[in-house]
């Protein structure tokens, strides 16, 4: 297996892979679209990087209502922080997309002394990742704070656009994946959509946007 591209494993070096291999701590599997990967509840030992496709992490609370927190894409990692800690997990791990997805063992990162090791490297570049992770919780914060639909929409919209460095762009979700991302009613979210599109503000086709203005008041 050739060195995977991704944050988790910047600073590896070849022959550093090639001893993470032969410790057999890495395996790969394919998903179908819509397969649990991680259960809520869970306890694991692996930390999950998706190769290709994309996995949502989904929350579904007592009355059946769920909550899409985030999207993992392609070469972006999730579920480290609960095979670090061993902790049960809080939410459920969704294949949005048929996906292959690269699993780390974490248990030889515990065992390895040595600090210039490419264990110490894993352990700094998963730091990294947590800290991301918590500005991308933040964000949705920001996008499921305001009270109307209209405004969480622009505000989630304006970041993307942002994230895109121009006014068209694509969204990881369909329109039923955005409304469980902003806590919305999809009916609601996808009549917000008409009224915004009629008033000329955006565009819009399936997961893909053009922003034309803003809005006076939102």
């Amino acid at each position: 297996m050739k060195k995977i591209e991704s944050v988790l494993f910047q600073g590896i070096t070849e022959n550093e892979w090639m001893h993470m291999l032969d410790l057999g701590c890495m395996r790969t599997q394919h998903f179908a679209k819509n397969t649990i990967i991680f259960h809520t509840g869970e306890h694991i030992h692996e930390i999950g990087i998706v190769l290709s496709g994309s996995v949502n992490i989904e929350n579904i609370d007592l009355w059946g209502n769920k909550s899409i927190l985030s999207n993992i894409s392609a070469g972006q990692v999730f579920a480290e922080s609960y095979a670090l800690c061993q902790e049960p997990m809080m939410v459920d791990a969704v294949t949005a997309e048929a996906a292959d997805i690269l699993f780390l063992n974490i248990a030889p990162l515990k065992q390895i002394q040595d600090k210039e090791s490419w264990s110490a490297k894993i352990m700094q570049n998963i730091l990294y990742i947590s800290v991301q992770k918590n500005l991308i919780l933040s964000r949705r914060i920001f996008c499921t704070t305001p009270k109307t639909v209209r405004s969480r929409l622009f505000i989630y919209l304006s970041t993307e656009a942002a994230k895109a460095k121009s006014t068209t762009f694509q969204i990881p979700f369909d329109r039923q994946g955005l409304a469980d991302y902003l806590n919305l009613d999809r009916s609601a979210l996808s009549k917000e959509l008409g009224k915004m599109r009629d008033e000329g503000i955006l565009e819009f086709h399936k997961n893909k946007f053009v922003l034309h203005s803003l809005p006076s008041k939102v």
